[in-house]
């Protein structure tokens, strides 16, 4: 066990960093809830937007809530849109990216917190629920010391070209492809 005090790191300059989650491998929006767990040990506040999940549950959603203080969540899709069966139309599926988009804005602009994560807004933008404006403008109107945290696959050139830091995580093996049904607290 660890007995020695741990030293703690100060940056000589604290920059609003905007960091972009990509790729086709899981773990994408894991990272992000890393992120925000780091965040609240750092007595930071986070808005997490979810673009495109809430029709199925997640255990990051009951988690959240033992950091509510901290974390404020927003949950605004109705499932990735034109898969496994999801009933929804088009229309519908852009009207709550539309909304989210807004919802990230203003509460970045609010003062209150930050870090801004917006899970799942790069495919949102790939699907069109979003345009690439409405994404650049959400970068560029970000005060200088708020951090923003874009996930989601086939992260845009403009959007990769903006960010400070820029992960990409790539599938090598998947439980699902070896007909292993998702897992609680792996999985979602």
């Amino acid at each position: 066990m660890h007995t020695a005090p741990m030293q703690k790191l100060e940056p000589a300059k604290r920059l609003g960093l905007v960091v972009v989650v990509t790729g086709y491998g899981k773990g994408k929006t894991t990272s992000a809830l890393g992120m925000i767990v780091r965040a609240v040990g750092h007595g930071m506040k986070v808005c997490l937007v979810q673009f495109m999940k809430g029709d199925l549950h997640a255990g990051e959603y009951d988690g959240l809530k033992l950091v509510a203080p901290y974390v404020e969540h927003h949950l605004t899709g109705k499932g990735f849109c034109g898969i496994q069966g999801n009933p929804y139309p088009y229309q519908e599926h852009r009207a709550n990216p539309q909304e989210a988009i807004e919802l990230g804005k203003e509460k970045m602009l609010s003062g209150e917190f930050d870090i801004l994560v917006c899970d799942e807004i790069n495919n949102a933008l790939r699907l069109k629920l979003v345009d690439l404006p409405q994404v650049l403008d959400l970068i560029e109107s970000k005060p200088p010391n708020m951090r923003l945290v874009l996930t989601g696959r086939d992260a845009r050139s403009e959007v990769i070209d903006r960010a400070h830091t820029v992960s990409e995580v790539n599938e090598i093996k998947h439980a699902y492809r070896q007909n292993i049904e998702p897992q609680p607290g792996i999985d979602y």
